[in-house]
């Protein structure tokens, strides 16, 4: 007696001209796309794809005119960075009112849940949707970048790929390089069953992204 299941794997295999036993086709190769894009206009469209989702976002001509932005925005605040190399060359991690070079993982994770305002950069920035790419690290600890309501990111603007099609070139097995790689586009927002769009449930209702 042939059973339900049998029946629609059978109806599955005869859509495919396959037959019970037969091994399954090779895989194709992937299919990737990589634009040839000048960094300008990568800049522009990383930008102005953020700008579409209620981000806000900068063009810094110099380390100092985003450290300055970043200063603004930290005062009268408490602000947790992490522990990028970028973020102390430039000189924002050690800004009056930010706390970096957390190691104890209770300790960033009490400073993220009080504190204002989270500070990271990011390993890579995809042009074609304004998404960040957050690779858990040391160095990027990825709660900086969603527990504090509100996030800044300072990214320097050779990080700015054209789309996921060249971050996976670069990175074909993300688990290889860390447990957790985090695409961040845009301030949090979900619009549920109801379908009213609420910023903030799930991450920041509040994104800075400036780029250097």
């Amino acid at each position: 007696m042939t059973t339900a299941r049998e029946s629609i794997l059978h109806k599955v295999r005869t859509s495919l001209g396959r037959s019970a036993g037969q091994a399954p086709p090779p895989v194709p190769p992937p299919l990737m796309r990589q634009p040839v894009i000048d960094t300008q206009r990568r800049v522009d469209m990383f930008c102005a794809a953020l700008d579409k989702l209620a981000a806000k976002t900068l063009k810094a001509a110099s380390a100092a005119e985003a450290r300055a932005y970043a200063e603004a925005l930290v005062k009268d605040r408490r602000a947790v960075a992490s522990n990028a190399p970028y973020l102390a060359e430039i000189g924002v991690a050690s800004l009056a009112g930010v706390e970096s070079g957390f190691t104890d993982r209770l300790k960033l994770r009490e400073a993220c849940v009080h504190y204002d305002l989270g500070i990271t950069s990011a390993d890579y920035c995809l042009a074609d949707t304004g998404t960040m790419v957050m690779i858990s690290s040391r160095e990027e600890a990825r709660m900086i970048s969603l527990l504090p309501p509100r996030h800044l990111a300072i990214v320097p603007r050779e990080r700015i790929l054209t789309g996921l099609d060249e971050l996976l070139t670069l990175i074909p097995i993300p688990s290889v390089r860390s447990s957790s790689m985090v695409l961040i586009t845009g301030p949090s927002r979900t619009a549920d069953i109801e379908q009213i769009l609420v910023r903030g449930v799930h991450g920041p209702g509040e994104v800075h992204v400036v780029v250097v």
